[in-house]
């Protein structure tokens, strides 16, 4: 656009382009200060056909921000998990990452261009040089910078460009909606499921090697064996999750060698059920030393005393093991009295 077609009333002044140092060299500051250049108008500033263009443009970014962000939505809501997409030349994607990651980043990418597009055409670009000051928050800098504030929401224009101010608020509003969306993948709340495992009155104890239900017979005086709640297979989809929580040791000690008292009630002739998983971090104890009863946990050296309540004797974790008390039924198969007393593994938020 030349100067021909911009109304001549919205002409700047003539400027003396003409500047010297503002502080000379001299003996303290060898370096002259040149101050700063003469201000240049942009065309923005002296036509407003092209102010209005500029307002349109920063109105239509945070528009497909606003837009971006419902497709981020709508692409989480419909898209399936599973899907996937040819997308050259990276190949087979997932559909759904692809739709998130493309929707996410344009509406982040318009929100910064446009305020970007909007700083640099519409907002005052005069350059100021202030004095450094005491640090201090003086009365009169304190009335300083609430003139500066004033001045710049002055020239920000906020108040002039509604179309500007109200597509911007509608922008920033609805993005974070994103982000309440992803919630939905942290599933529902636990709930009492910490606390309950797959254990339970009847419930026969099986052998985590031989798949088959325990006899007393099966275990002798010193031996370590591992079991599993009855209709717990490998193949089922949750296996992973319910083992971690019902993995379960047994060892046989003499009952007169047993020291707590709960622990003998809760036993079997001697036989004991504890949790396999360990009260530090979680970790599957599987080391036993049948001379002293302990039970060792390889991951951190916690030591468990079987004899006495698996009550902790050195390591980190921080409670004994949780007992299973059992007992036989009428068939002579090891059997589960009820569940756990208390969860099992590391310490958590809800226990005591």
């Amino acid at each position: 656009m030349s100067s021909q077609d911009i109304p001549e009333e919205n002409l700047p002044a003539a400027q003396d382009t003409s500047h010297g140092a503002v502080k000379p060299a001299d003996e303290q500051n060898p370096f002259a200060d040149p101050g700063l250049p003469p201000h240049e108008p942009r065309v923005q500033d002296i036509d407003e056909r092209a102010a209005k263009r500029s307002e349109r443009t920063v109105a239509l970014l945070f528009t497909v921000s606003m837009l971006a962000t419902v497709g981020f939505i709508a692409s989480y809501v419909t898209i399936p998990v599973d899907k996937s997409v040819y997308v050259w030349p990276i190949g087979h994607i997932s559909a759904l990452n692809f739709a998130l990651g493309m929707t996410l980043g344009l509406a982040l990418f318009c929100i910064g261009a446009g305020a970007v597009h909007w700083a640099r055409t519409l907002m005052s670009d005069h350059e100021l040089a202030d004095e450094r000051h005491p640090i201090e928050a003086a009365p009169d800098v304190r009335a300083k910078v609430m003139d500066d504030f004033r001045q710049g929401a002055k020239e920000s224009v906020l108040g002039r460009r509604k179309l500007i101010r109200n597509t911007m608020f509608g922008a920033l509003a609805l993005f974070p909606l994103s982000g309440v969306v992803l919630l939905r993948d942290l599933g529902p709340l636990p709930g009492t499921k910490l606390r309950h495992t797959l254990w339970s009155r009847g419930k026969l104890l099986v052998n985590m090697n031989t798949n088959e239900p325990l006899r007393p017979s099966d275990l002798i005086v010193g031996s370590l064996t591992f079991a599993k709640p009855e209709g717990l297979e490998e193949h089922d989809h949750g296996f992973q999750t319910e083992i971690a929580k019902a993995a379960l040791m047994l060892v046989r000690i003499k009952p007169d060698d047993i020291k707590d008292r709960r622990a003998l009630e809760w036993s079997h002739e001697g036989i004991l059920a504890y949790s396999k998983i360990c009260t530090h971090v979680g970790c599957p104890i599987s080391l036993y030393e049948q001379q002293t009863h302990h039970a060792l946990c390889p991951c951190h050296q916690s030591t468990f005393d079987l004899s006495d309540g698996a009550k902790v004797i050195f390591g980190p974790a921080g409670h004994p093991l949780p007992q299973l008390r059992i007992g036989v039924n009428d068939e002579g198969y090891l059997e589960a009295l009820g569940d756990f007393d208390e969860p099992v593994g590391p310490a958590f938020w809800e226990r005591g």
